[in-house]
Formats: structure tokens, C-alpha cells, sequence
């Protein structure tokens, strides 16, 4: 008798001690969850897209890396009576942009003008390590479905979109504030009055050193492909694909070998003559280069830089004057 008591205690114990880890999980998933959206407020556009704007009704747009997201400023356009969107955000690569693209390319109008930054990184990663490049595509499982994300994993859907509190390593620390043992970020410290020269030059090498050391291979075929696959989207759906390489500072490309220019340079004709696409490229450009108060970095525009390089692109771009006028 005793040895059935015994075993059935230890059949209750192995059902009680993982239902109440179960149930805690629960519990602690429900408010974390709200935690976990937060840290992807920069894609909540995305993730409303179907409630801001109407099927078929984008103008202008485009995708790529930070210097899509924080380059590209609309209102001007859009105070012209057009649809704009940005769907740029920092680190994302070509595969991200053409699968942003089949999510949600049937919101673009017939004749959308995109524009696809061709950058110095485009044909590697801007990511630095694989901690890195794994952080930024969990953010896609949040607003692409799982035909569109690269690489899809049903596991990283589970515990990524379900189940966050599973991969919240210390986040989960965000439950308990009073705790306070979260690290403090420190704000970079610049001059409120101009700009402070030493600090610019060393940001642009920290940036420089992002895009270029540590890599054995600068022009990737499966990311030019990648490219080239965006372009043919673009043409079955009768949007238009236009290259572009966004103003940067002449600290930032004074770092850039001329070997390397030369080998873009290739890379990129290559595929204008392949497609039949327009580049436009404002790297060098005098009306920016050298103009440090048009920029927040070396290698991104600030708000006045924004509202200029939509300025310059108006006049400049025959594919965006087409669509404005």
C-alpha cells in the first residue's frame, strides 16, 4: 500500500511541477509581452499598416538600411497631395527589403516610385556578429508572415511572437522595476553650440570601422543577386525601381579607398546597365559633403538634411518628377 502512495505521489509531483512552471510562464508572458512590443515601436507603422492607408495607394517609397530610415523625410511630397512610406530600418539587407516587398507590395500604387539605397555595406552586412544579425531578424517575425521571413523558424516564431518571456534574458528584469538593476545607457555628449569636429571625425571612423574592417568579403553574390530580384519584383509589379547612395559627410568618405569606389563603382554599373535601372549617387556631393550642419553623423542626414535631399531629389530625380507633376 505504501509503495502505491509513493508512486502516486511522484505521478502528481510530475504533473504539478511542470503545470505551475506552465502556469507561471503564463503569467509572466501576459504583462512581459507589452514590454517585448515596446522595444519594437519603430516598426508600428508596419504593424498597423491595413488601418493607416488604403490598399494600392503609396506613391513613394522606399526600403533599405538606416540610410533609407533616417534619410528619407516625406512631408514635403506629401504636402504635394502624395502617399508616402518608409519602410528603412537600421541594419536591414536586401532579403528584408524585398521581403517587407511581397508582405506588403500590394499597398503601392501602379507606378511607385521606390527608392533603394545602394550603400558601401549593401553587398555584405552591416551587421557585425551573428548576436547582432540574430536580434534584427527576430523584429520581422512581428509583422511579416512566415512565408516572407528569410530563414523562417518555427521555433524563433514561438518564442519570439508567443511566447517572449522564454527569450527575455535579462529583460525579464523589466517586470520588477523597483528592482533597479537594469544598466543605465549614457547619452553621447556633443556641443549644444556647433559641432564638435573631433567628435564627428571619430564617430565617422566608428563607422567606417563598422562597414569595412573585419570583412572578407565586400561584394557577396547572394546580396547583389538579392538586389537584382528586387528590381524584378519591382518590374512585375509595375513599380519603379530607382538606385540611389545617400549623402555622406567627407570624413565618412575620405575613409573609403579608392580601390573600393572603384570596385562599387563596377558593381553598381554592372547592374544598371543589367536592369536598365537609374542611379543616383550623392556620396560626393558638394551640396553635402561638406556641409556638417545637413548631418547627425557622418553617414546619416539630421532633420534639415532630410528636408534638403528631399529638395535636391525633387529636382533632381526624372522618376520622381514624373509621379509629382
Amino acid at each position: 500500500m505504501q509503495e502505491k502512495k509513493n508512486v502516486l505521489k511522484f505521478i502528481i509531483k510530475c504533473i504539478a511541477i511542470p503545470a505551475t512552471a506552465v502556469f507561471i510562464i503564463y503569467l509572466l508572458n501576459r504583462p512581459y509581452k507589452q514590454i517585448d512590443d515596446e522595444k519594437y515601436m519603430d516598426f508600428w507603422g508596419l504593424r498597423m499598416f491595413g488601418n493607416q492607408i488604403q490598399l494600392e495607394e503609396i506613391d513613394v517609397a522606399n526600403v533599405g538600411s538606416s540610410h533609407g530610415a533616417y534619410n528619407f523625410n516625406y512631408t514635403m511630397v506629401e504636402e504635394m497631395g502624395k502617399e508616402c512610406f518608409n519602410f528603412g530600418h537600421a541594419s536591414q539587407t536586401y532579403a528584408y527589403d524585398l521581403a517587407l516587398l511581397k508582405e506588403y507590395g500590394d499597398y503601392l500604387d501602379g507606378g511607385c516610385v521606390l527608392f533603394i539605397p545602394v550603400s558601401y555595406f549593401s553587398f555584405n552586412n552591416e551587421t557585425v556578429n551573428e548576436e547582432e544579425a540574430e536580434a534584427l531578424s527576430v523584429k520581422y517575425y512581428h509583422f511579416l508572415s512566415p512565408k516572407n521571413v528569410p530563414d523562417y523558424d518555427l521555433y524563433t516564431d514561438i518564442v519570439t511572437t508567443k511566447l517572449p518571456i522564454l527569450s527575455a534574458g535579462t529583460d525579464i528584469l523589466k517586470l520588477f522595476p523597483n528592482l533597479n538593476l537594469t544598466l543605465k545607457v549614457q547619452a553621447a555628449e556633443g556641443e549644444d553650440n556647433g559641432i564638435n569636429l573631433e567628435e564627428f571625425a571619430n564617430r565617422a571612423w566608428q563607422r567606417y570601422d563598422r562597414h569595412f574592417n573585419n570583412k572578407d568579403e565586400y561584394f557577396l553574390p547572394e546580396r547583389i543577386e538579392e538586389l537584382h530580384d528586387i528590381i524584378a519584383y519591382c518590374k512585375e509589379h509595375n513599380i519603379v525601381p530607382v538606385l540611389i547612395t545617400t549623402p555622406f559627410s567627407q570624413y565618412y568618405t575620405d575613409l573609403v579607398s579608392d580601390e573600393f569606389l572603384q570596385q562599387f563603382q563596377s558593381v553598381v554599373d554592372e547592374i544598371v546597365d543589367d536592369t536598365g535601372v537609374s542611379y543616383y549617387d550623392y556620396s560626393h556631393d558638394e551640396r553635402f559633403q561638406s556641409h556638417l550642419e545637413y548631418f547627425s553623423d557622418a553617414d546619416h542626414l539630421n532633420e534639415e538634411g532630410q528636408q534638403y535631399f528631399m529638395e535636391v531629389l525633387i529636382d533632381d530625380v526624372t522618376e520622381l518628377q514624373e509621379e509629382l507633376y
